[in-house]
């Protein structure tokens, strides 16, 4: 009989949740009660809202808990460890009986995730356990030619999962054919957009799986020196990552002459950005990597001829190589089989916002949009009405509620006027300003703007006092022309894919909410009571008890009556701050 595991998430939403110490704590009771049982760090398996997570497998199966402390880490042991007696209030997922999270795995694929909150991702036994490296050694014991591996991508259907979707195959195929005694490839991991973070769960829960997926792209176009590029804000997956890439060198699967393959030899190394949105940005990633400003080049030439060094080169992001694997491993049907006619596989989202089931899910390609919402995502947080779900990031969209239903895919998401983007889902409800919205991603595009180029570094800051203007009161008419005018102008004329489609937030949220900017400008209210500016706080004189908290409370003293008297807001002092709203325990204080 196998011993009794305990895996402890310890990415970095477990870790914020306090699981070091239900960790630690854990360890110390296994040492004073000197039980036979295994205790392990694992990575994220998604379930974020839950944190901390400790999944206990036993002989009699899998029993997940959730947000667990030391105090309910403690009763686990002595009770379930211990007595063999589960806590069963605590657990969110079992293989043997029905609970109310479990409609967050239903539906869900995990291919690139496959490993995450499974193995521990320190140790690169736990990989190969689980069939890691195995496509690598498949490819190069069997002899597979470069073309054919680049073939067996192409017929996946893969495509890159960093926010184009141009096929990989065909990517690698380029720059296969790109005559270099040096080549390179490169790993984006430059992971910016606001409520991302899929490419950190996947670093942190499975980086060898990346390593391998690098490993395999090596091979196919022909590369022997890699990089994975990585924001420096991800510590831990850096620190998991340059583990992983030691112990790949020690076994041989990186180096001189991997797995005993004279001449293919392949080097790797983390380069550690400064967290600059725009290196993002495959070019101006790659100018960072050389140790200039990031800031986008001219295309042509493209990477696949003269990229890093001026050498051919071949850039993904880290889902798509972290799928490589597995396609190699079990052939391009395995992977085709999920999706659609035009996207195939499977997509990892990071569900964020006014969300229940905040965390990472992966889905077969086809799903829609309101599925992941209502059924994975568990709905909107205080039952509030579900209005928009910004796609894409700062380069994607708002698609607003009527168009949940559209199917999760390259091309009809990209019909709404969002993209498929890197895959950050941030849910918005009936409170959310749109107008608003649209002014919080041009303002960080504006801020993140290289600004090599004059309509992105200019046209941008335009924008932005417009939407500013209209958030606060001041908007005219003619404003929303100016706005979509502004917009086609820097779309059509920067450089790069991150200038092109800073504006994608502002055209789809007039586009689906230009009567929430007519409020702002005609009646100059904001319809989702959230623009301070343009809200107006009240007394109901039939629900004030003349108690005289919000006057105690109210900062600027805009609120005379005495005790046990209706109270009255001097509208000429108030600033709007809502702090007799929030205060009053009687819904005296009306917002309109």
């Amino acid at each position: 009989m196998e011993k009794t595991k305990v895996l402890v998430g310890l990415a970095s939403c477990g870790i914020a949740a306090g699981a070091n110490k239900v960790y630690d704590k854990l360890k110390a009771l296994q040492n004073i009660e000197n039980l036979d049982i295994e205790i392990k760090k694992t990575g994220c398996i998604g379930m974020c809202y839950r944190e901390p997570l400790v999944e206990l497998i036993d002989e009699t199966g899998s029993y997940l808990y959730g947000e667990v402390n030391e105090e309910k880490a403690v009763e686990i042991f002595d009770k379930h460890l211990k007595q063999g007696e589960p806590v069963k209030e605590y657990i969110v997922k079992s293989d043997l009986f029905e609970n109310e999270d479990d409609s967050f795995w239903n539906g869900q694929v995990k291919i690139a995730l496959r490993n995450c909150g499974v193995i521990d991702p320190e140790n690169i036994q736990e990989y190969e356990d689980a069939k890691g490296y195995e496509a690598i050694r498949k490819i190069l014991q069997g002899e597979i030619s470069q073309e054919k591996v680049i073939q067996t991508v192409l017929d996946s259907g893969i495509r890159g999962r960093g926010g184009g979707g141009f096929p990989t195959g065909m990517k690698w195929k380029f720059a296969y054919n790109s005559k270099a005694e040096q080549k390179y490839i490169i790993c984006n991991a430059d992971e910016g957009d606001p409520g991302a973070f899929m490419d950190r769960s996947l670093l942190e829960g499975d980086p060898h799986a990346v390593i391998e997926g690098l490993t395999i792209g090596a091979y196919a176009i022909g590369a022997s020196e890699g990089v994975i590029y990585c924001r420096a804000e991800y510590p831990l997956a850096i620190k998991r990552l340059n583990i992983a890439i030691e112990q790949a060198e020690k076994k041989g699967y990186l180096g001189k002459d991997i797995m005993g393959v004279k001449g293919f030899n392949f080097n790797l190394y983390v380069k550690e950005g400064a967290g600059a949105f725009v290196c993002g940005e495959e070019t101006a990633l790659m100018a960072s990597i050389e140790g200039e400003r990031g800031m986008p080049r001219k295309r042509p030439p493209f990477p696949a001829e003269a990229g890093l060094w001026g050498k051919p080169s071949n850039i993904n992001n880290v889902e798509t190589f972290a799928n490589i694997p597995y396609v190699l491993l079990n052939g391009a049907e395995s992977f085709s089989k999920y999706g659609t006619e035009k996207s195939k596989g499977t997509k990892v989202f990071a569900l964020t916002g006014k969300i229940n089931h905040g965390g990472s899910v992966e889905v077969p390609m086809g799903i829609s949009i309101r599925d992941i919402i209502f059924k994975l995502g568990g709905g909107i947080t205080g039952g509030k009405k579900f209005k928009a779900v910004q796609l894409g990031g700062p380069s994607g969209g708002c698609i607003p509620e009527h168009l949940a239903d559209t199917i999760v895919d390259y091309d009809s998401v990209n019909a709404t006027g969002a993209i498929m983007g890197s895959g950050g889902m941030v849910v918005m409800d009936e409170t959310t300003c749109m107008v608003d919205i649209a002014r919080f991603f041009l303002d960080f595009t504006r801020k993140e703007s290289c600004g090599k180029c004059t309509f992105c570094r200019v046209g941008t800051k335009r924008m932005l006092e417009i939407l500013t203007r209209i958030t606060e009161g001041e908007g005219q008419e003619g404003d929303i022309e100016k706005l979509e005018e502004l917009a086609y102008q820097i779309k059509d004329n920067t450089l790069c894919g991150l200038g092109q489609t800073a504006p994608n937030p502002v055209l789809t949220t007039i586009k689906y909410f230009r009567h929430e900017y007519e409020a702002h400008i005609k009646d100059k209210k904001c319809p989702a009571k959230n623009c301070k500016k343009l809200l107006t706080y009240t007394v109901n004189p039939d629900k004030c008890t003349g108690c005289t908290v919000c006057a105690k409370n109210c900062p600027v003293n805009a609120i005379d009556g005495g005790r046990k008297e209706v109270h009255n807001i001097r509208q000429d002092a108030c600033i709007q701050c809502g702090m007799c709203y929030s205060k009053c325990k009687f819904d005296a204080i009306v917002l309109s």
